[in-house]
């Protein structure tokens, strides 16, 4: 399973833009073969700053994601919307306590 994690801070008056273009877009992420799983965070203390974090079957649904189409549409409309540049990581879940 990987889970990708992507720091994403905004232009104060893009917040909106950038909510309504996920709300549109997120089940079809969230039903993109090999997504388990999609969660969008909000910094407590930045109000422009988000996460978005997804679980992966494995590294080749992300990738088959990252070069579909649906990504590239939703990419080039969310990174108009940046005050600074994003951050991502891919990560492998080691011990989840619940």
């Amino acid at each position: 399973m990987i889970v990708r994690i992507v720091k994403m801070t905004f232009r104060e008056e893009a917040v909106p833009d950038f909510l309504e273009n996920f709300h549109q877009h997120k089940a079809q992420i969230r039903s993109f073969p090999g997504c388990e799983r999609l969660l969008l965070l909000n910094d407590v203390n930045q109000s422009n700053v988000y996460f978005t974090y997804s679980w992966w079957q494995g590294e080749e649904d992300l990738e088959a994601y990252r070069h579909s189409d649906l990504f590239k549409g939703v990419w080039a409309f969310t990174k108009q919307l940046f005050a600074d540049k994003p951050q991502a990581w891919s990560t492998q879940e080691i011990e989840a306590l619940r």
